[in-house]
Order: structure tokens, then C-alpha cells, then sequence
């Protein structure tokens, strides 16, 4: 083989692989499409795409945050612990009101937040260690407030988690009005701009003379704010608080649609259309894996190949 030859087929083999790196999660999303229509009984009816639609919300929401997180070059493990909390806070009380409730659920994943961020930027502990740290405070916290199931009966939350528009679910219509607000934030605003600039160089963000401290912290609420957001959907719609369950490894879960939808762990981008695509991937992976009777834990075995497959494709993508 000629040297000319070669340089094309590398050429070819980059551009190729640049198409995967960019589109593959959506070629992912067409391919399990079609492998369910194809063997999975009535995949194609209107109640599963409803039901399909209505599980991939809270793992969307959590994962917009996620994003945001990662995009700074930070990481938060605390999401699923944030969404125990919120359920524990949004049960005890509930008695004052749904309004009330809902607002205090937030403003518990907003105090995380706090705690998350300004262990990152005021006191230097790596992202890692301080949502790792929160993770295990938040869950026990939780189930201090709220030790056991707590059945939730309140006509506005079971509204809430099953009424619909048109057909589509409130839930949905959340996570999409939310997925749209958070792009909104990082491709127009000077928040987005800032976060982005600060994951791609924290010192040339500083010597810029951006905020970093302030966008840290920031980034960390909305964080907690939404993983907050999810957890308070996922108690209306199963109308009932369990905060020993609730969020467990959704972590894992907000990561991967974030990872494989392009966002690089690196820090510095964001791809908000393809962390969306990037949860509808993961939601129907799980469905596949379940509709042909295979254990749970298959699921997570597959959440986890899939993530080290996206890194090694940004490793291979930093190369060049």
C-alpha cells in the first residue's frame, strides 16, 4: 500500500469516525427503534410510546443538569441523592400544600447545590469528591427526614404525575420545556458562554476575568434544582415517597445520555439535543432488555459499556 493510499484510507477512517463521534447516538436511537418495532410486541402502540415517554422524563431533567456539570469539567453524583430528598421534603409537607411543598423540594436541591458548589469553588475540593460527599449526606439526610414509603394522596400531584395535554403527559411537557430552556441558557446567554469558557481553561476563564466562582456555584444549583424538579415528578407519578429508592444510580443514568450524547467529559461543550437523545437511547435500551426477559442488571451492565465506548471515542477523537 502506497503512502498516498494510506493518507486516504486514515482520512476516511477520521471522517468516518468523526460522523459516529457526532451522530452515533442518534443512529443508536434509529437502530433500537427498528430492533423494537421489529420484535417487540405492540412497541409501536400509543400507550407505550406514552408510558416510554413518561419514564425517560426525570432521567432527562436529571441529565440536563448533568450536563451543565460536566460542560464546567465537573461531574455531580449527588443528583439521585437530591431527588430522595425531595421527595422526603415534598411528603413531610405536603399538609401546607402542593404549592408550598413543590417549592421547598426545590429549594432542598438548591441548598445541595450550594453545598456542591461552593465546596468546588471556594474550598478546591475536586468535583468528585464533594458531590461524592453530598451523595451519601443527601440519601441519609433523606431518610432521616422520611425512613420509610409514605404513600402520597394529593388530587393536584396525582395530576400532576398523570394528567396530560392533547395526550402528551405534563411530565413530558416539562422535560421538554426544560430541555429547551436549558439550551436557551448555554447557546445565548452569558452564563452558558461563561460555564463553557471556564470547562474548556479554568485559569484562561480567571485571567479573563469571569466570575468562575459565582458560574460554579451556579451551575451546581441548577443542578440540584433540577435533579429536585425530577424527583418531585417521579412522586406524583408514582404517588408515593420512597426515599430509599428513589434516584438510586440515576447518576449513572444522567452521565451516560450526557456522555453519549457528545458533551465530552473534558469539560468546555455542551450538546443539549444530544443529551436528549443520548436518555431516549438509554430509556430504550432498557426497554429492549426488559421486553425480552432479561434482569435488571443487564441494564446497568449495558449502561456502563456504553459510557466506556463513548469515552474511548472522545479519547480517540482529543488524539487528532
Amino acid at each position: 500500500m502506497t503512502e498516498l493510499t494510506l493518507g486516504r484510507v486514515t482520512a476516511d477512517r477520521d471522517r468516518l469516525l468523526a460522523l459516529l463521534q457526532e451522530y452515533g447516538v442518534y443512529l443508536g436511537v434509529v437502530v433500537l427503534f427498528l430492533v423494537n418495532t421489529v420484535f417487540t410486541p405492540h412497541f409501536l402502540s400509543t400507550e407505550n410510546f406514552r408510558t416510554q415517554a413518561v419514564q425517560v422524563a426525570p432521567v432527562l431533567i436529571v441529565a440536563l443538569g448533568m450536563a451543565l456539570a460536566i460542560g464546567s469539567e465537573g461531574v455531580d453524583l449527588a443528583v439521585g441523592s437530591v431527588m430522595a430528598l425531595s421527595t422526603s421534603l415534598l411528603s413531610l409537607y405536603l399538609g401546607y400544600g402542593p404549592g408550598i411543598a413543590v417549592l421547598i423540594a426545590l429549594v432542598g436541591g438548591a441548598v445541595i447545590g450550594v453545598a456542591n458548589g461552593s465546596l468546588i469553588a471556594f474550598v478546591g475540593v475536586q468535583p468528585i469528591v464533594a458531590t461524592l460527599a453530598l451523595m451519601v449526606a443527601g440519601r441519609g439526610l433523606a431518610l432521616v427526614l422520611l425512613p420509610q414509603l409514605k404513600d402520597v394522596h394529593d388530587p393536584a400531584m396525582a395530576e400532576l404525575g398523570s394528567g396530560d395535554v392533547l395526550g402528551v403527559p405534563y411530565v413530558v411537557l416539562i422535560a421538554a420545556a426544560l430541555a429547551l430552556l436549558v439550551g436557551f441558557v448555554v447557546r445565548r446567554t452569558t452564563f452558558g458562554r461563561s460555564l463553557l469558557a471556564i470547562g474548556d481553561s479554568r485559569p484562561a476563564a480567571r485571567l479573563a476575568g469571569l466570575p468562575v466562582r459565582r458560574v460554579l456555584v451556579l451551575v451546581y444549583v441548577c443542578s440540584g434544582i433540577l435533579a429536585a424538579v425530577a424527583g418531585v415528578l417521579a412522586t406524583a407519578r408514582l404517588t408515593a415517597s420512597d426515599p430509599s429508592s428513589l434516584g438510586n444510580l440515576m447518576e449513572l443514568s444522567a452521565i451516560t445520555a450526557v456522555v453519549v450524547g457528545g458533551t465530552p467529559l473534558s469539560g468546555g461543550r455542551i450538546r443539549i439535543g444530544g443529551t436528549v437523545a443520548g436518555a431516549v437511547l438509554i430509556q430504550l435500551l432498557t426497554t429492549t432488555l426488559i421486553k425480552h426477559d432479561l434482569p435488571p442488571s443487564w441494564t446497568q451492565i449495558a449502561q456502563a459499556v456504553v459510557i466506556v465506548l463513548a469515552v474511548y471515542a472522545a479519547r480517540e477523537r482529543g488524539k487528532r
